[in-house]
């Protein structure tokens, strides 16, 4: 793999990253798992796991967090960079082109359809993530894969814990990490 394959990817993903953080994550996994195989499915997982337990925005912590593992230093520069520059030369276009025609309604008709797609987008990215942390795989058409019983009782209280009782989602992450690490080191 050169360098410029691997920015020529994160080039790929920031200009099409319409929408942000998760909408991101499928066009990030086409790329370095389908695409390049540059990480493994799990791999990839636990990269996504870690950029959103990170500060920042949650692609360029991917971006930096998969080149960093895939060419070390250089290729965190180059993916993150990558993955910055494309949307920060369309938000230029973007900011000219609005603040010309911003009273036209053609273009707020074009920002609903965008808007649409974006929503799809993080929808596929959280079936992908749901079924890697319950199943250990991703679910392929009619193919069944059994789900890990501890990974999804950990998935539905930290779900209830933080749509019902509005708790902090650092303390959840903190107090679902300890258990998950408690749980998985006794040996069944």
């Amino acid at each position: 793999m050169t360098w410029l394959t691997l920015l020529l990817a994160f080039l790929q993903i920031g200009f099409f990253s319409i929408g942000g953080g998760y909408a991101t994550i499928p066009l990030i996994q086409e790329q370095v798992v389908d695409k390049y195989h540059w990480l493994s499915m799990q791999e990839f997982t636990d990269i996504i796991t870690i950029s959103q337990m990170t500060p920042g925005p949650l692609a360029v912590n991917t971006s930096t967090f998969t080149g960093i593992r895939i060419m070390g230093i250089p290729g965190a520069v180059l993916a993150t960079f990558g993955c910055i520059i494309s949307g920060f030369v369309i938000c230029l276009c973007l900011y000219c082109f609005f603040s010309k025609y911003k009273s036209a309604g053609p273009v707020f008709t074009v920002l609903k359809g965008l808007r649409a797609a974006s929503i799809g987008l993080i929808a596929a990215s959280a079936g992908t993530i749901l079924a890697m942390a319950l199943a250990g795989s991703t679910i392929l058409g009619g193919i069944s894969i059994p789900v890990n019983g501890i990974a999804a009782v950990l998935f539905l209280l930290s779900l209830v814990l933080l749509r019902k009782f509005h708790l902090n989602p650092i303390l959840v992450m903190a107090v679902s990490g300890a258990a998950g690490a408690v749980i998985y080191s006794i040996p069944w």
